[in-house]
């Protein structure tokens, strides 16, 4: 008999992507939602599809990922955002793989829809994620943002896509980098890290030289390009804050 398999997703005010999303999660045994404050019909939609819904006020995207796993029933957890779902391939894959596993921690590869095509190539694929494993040998990080999941071993490798479909146009993505961008000057500040001009203008050249030709981000075409000009932003972006922040820090 294969192991019991978790689905573990939190929400806020998700509506709209979790239908599609519950959906192709039908295959594990159970699925537990942990919600901090949704105002739409999020909840309803959840419970319609037979989840299990935790309420819980935000406490940073790893600790709220790794209450949801500790409120699950079986020790294999398979972790998903509302905005992502599972494929047929994926699917296979992974319940043949409970069968007879032979990790503690499995990732998968994910393709991102940006700009209404699901990207193949650069920064954008494969965006390789920790998202099976086993809660007695695995946990997720406390970070705030860009958590990750912290395992004993070697990580196996499924196959299958995990597909990412954000609903967010340009303006929002911009807004969500901008706040990831400055919680992650924040947290190198906290830990003692500096910046100068060297990181501020050789990152993000290092970044667009990587993704765009050497992984062939131009195979994506514009959609690959804006994708990558935008994490090389993002690079010199969290740099000029991380300087701003030590300038403040030392004024009187």
């Amino acid at each position: 008999m294969p192991n019991k398999l978790s689905a573990i997703l939190i929400t806020k005010n998700a509506a709209h992507q979790l239908p599609a999303c519950l959906s192709s999660l039908q295959f594990t045994d159970e699925i537990i939602v942990v919600d901090s404050g949704s105002t739409d019909n999020t909840v309803e939609i959840a419970i319609q599809h037979g989840a299990k819904v935790i309420h819980q006020t935000w406490l940073g995207f790893g600790k709220q990922k790794q209450l949801a796993v500790n409120h699950s029933s079986h020790d294999w957890v398979l972790c998903i955002d509302s905005d992502e779902r599972i494929t047929p391939t994926l699917r296979d894959s992974i319940q043949a793989i409970l069968r007879s596993p032979l990790h503690m921690a499995y990732r998968m590869p994910r393709s991102n829809c940006f700009m209404g095509r699901f990207l193949k190539h650069g920064e954008g694929y494969p965006d390789w994620n920790i998202r099976l494993f086993n809660r007695q040998f695995a946990q997720w990080s406390d970070d705030v943002v860009h958590e990750r999941v912290m395992h004993t071993g070697r990580v196996g490798t499924l196959a299958g896509d995990l597909l990412h479909e954000s609903s967010e146009d340009i303006t929002h993505y911009f807004d969500k980098q901008n706040r990831y961008t400055t919680l992650q000057a924040q947290t190198l500040f906290e830990h003692g890290k500096k910046s100068g001009v060297t990181q501020l203008l050789l990152s993000p050249i290092f970044r667009f030289v990587r993704f765009y030709l050497f992984k062939r981000g131009f195979l994506d075409g514009v959609p690959g390009l804006v994708h990558i000009l935008i994490g090389c932003f993002n690079s010199f972006s969290k740099y000029a804050k991380l300087i701003e922040l030590h300038r403040l820090h030392k004024r009187p």
